[in-house]
């Protein structure tokens, strides 16, 4: 049976205006109908490249806050990434460093032209890896509708993984997109260099799923729920209705957040109904321009969030598992632990049983610059947030990123 993009009830009161509208109908009728959809599976793996020596410690950071386990090093000849695991059902993280500081490419180049950004130029959220059933025909049929990738040998300067094909970074998101080919059930093998435990990752690793298991938090965390990307606020719709074009995802709906002067849109994948299975992707920007604030007279952190690190992946999402534990609604559990080894968020919990969740960011990771947020989600609550409680995490991002720029601006 063809699957049917169009098919899954709308949420949000965001309006879109008649161009999104009519080409989100085109666009993925003609996906279904090619067959892009049904050959576009899961999000198989997320790619972050950090500095020089920040690997390890956010290897650490990451097998702490989040379910994750690290698997393999791969070295290159110009970088180590690190493999982080849960499970075949969820995606791997791969962690990359690059070995000389100076080293110059595509993804550096990213960063070095926003303020904040340039302080690390090599770090950076790069993008999602989506398993396909037929790559050759996949990548084929995107180059027919206009998609760019880099060809074989600027996979090899770039040290790419060799057994995928890589989208060129989005005009709009700044993240690429890759695809491999792999049957669902053969394990994942990368083809970045030569394979190796490495003391240090691992006694990093150790050490994080010992305290991790020490304060119980094991059967608390789930796996990674959604990706929230900031963009500016003229590209909006161009950059849902652009990955809808490289993904299986369809437009779950948008919310507007009047009181932070933004909203946040979601997609969702066709063939994998719980998140966990293929993270949610959510695209947040401004309402307006930044140039126009000053009439306006509103809040626009996520506008200035762009303005200073660049579009950029600005946080992930890890769930959190339903029920109480010593009296407290698990989140709360897991934040006030975290925060009793020294781990620091931006605000309290906010958010409700009654409401149907809740949700905490942390503060920003020095390493990855990434944000972890935390949802627990109460019954059968479907959503991604309320508008109460998204107000107050973009908010409470703002208020962070706006000491972050001053910080940096001292710095310079």
């Amino acid at each position: 049976m063809t699957v049917s993009s169009l098919h899954f009830p709308r949420y949000g009161d965001k309006q879109n205006s008649p161009f999104f509208e009519e080409y989100l109908t085109n666009l993925l009728e003609e996906r279904d109908r090619v067959g892009l959809t049904e050959m576009i599976r899961q999000i198989d793996a997320l790619m972050i490249t950090v500095e020089p020596g920040h690997s390890v410690p956010y290897v650490g950071e990451l097998c702490l806050m989040t379910p994750y386990e690290y698997l393999v090093t791969l070295e290159s000849e110009s970088h180590n990434t690190h493999i982080l695991r849960i499970d075949m059902n969820a995606p791997d993280i791969l962690v990359r460093e690059v070995k000389n500081p100076m080293t110059q490419g595509i993804f550096r180049s990213l960063n070095e032209v926003y303020p904040i950004g340039a302080h690390k130029p090599n770090s950076r959220y790069m993008g999602e890896v989506f398993r396909v059933s037929n790559l050759h025909e996949v990548v084929e049929l995107q180059k027919s509708r206009d998609v760019r990738f880099f060809n074989q040998e600027q996979i090899r300067k770039l040290e790419l993984p060799g057994n995928m094909a890589v989208v060129k970074p989005s005009p709009y998101t700044h993240n690429i997109v890759g695809y491999w080919e792999r049957p669902e059930q053969s394990i994942r093998v990368y083809a970045l260099g030569l394979s190796c435990i490495r003391d240090d990752v691992q006694r990093a690793y150790l050490e994080a799923k010992e305290t991790r298991a020490k304060l119980g938090l094991d059967p608390l965390l789930l796996p990674i729920d959604h990706l929230a990307t900031r963009i500016y606020s003229q590209n909006r719709e161009a950059s849902i209705l652009e990955y809808l074009t490289l993904t299986s995802y369809y437009y779950w709906g948008s919310y507007d957040i009047a009181a932070q002067n933004s909203s946040t849109n979601v997609t969702k994948s066709v063939h994998y109904e719980n998140e966990l299975e293929s993270p949610a992707k959510v695209f947040t920007a401004a309402n307006h321009p930044y140039f126009v604030n000053h009439l306006l007279k509103l809040p626009s952190p996520t506008e200035q969030f762009v303005r200073n690190f660049g579009p950029r992946l600005h946080h992930l999402a890890v769930a959190v598992n339903d029920g109480e534990t010593q009296g407290k609604t698990n989140i709360d559990y897991v934040v006030d632990t975290l925060r009793e080894c020294g781990k620091d968020f931006l605000l309290d919990v906010i958010g409700s049983q009654e409401e149907g969740l809740k949700q905490i960011f942390s503060s920003a990771s020095e390493y990855s610059s990434l944000i972890v947020e935390y949802v627990q989600r109460f019954g059968d609550f479907q959503g991604f947030f309320t508008k109460d409680n998204v107000a107050e995490l973009t908010h409470a991002a703002g208020v962070e990123e706006s000491l972050r720029a001053l910080q940096a601006e001292v710095a310079a």
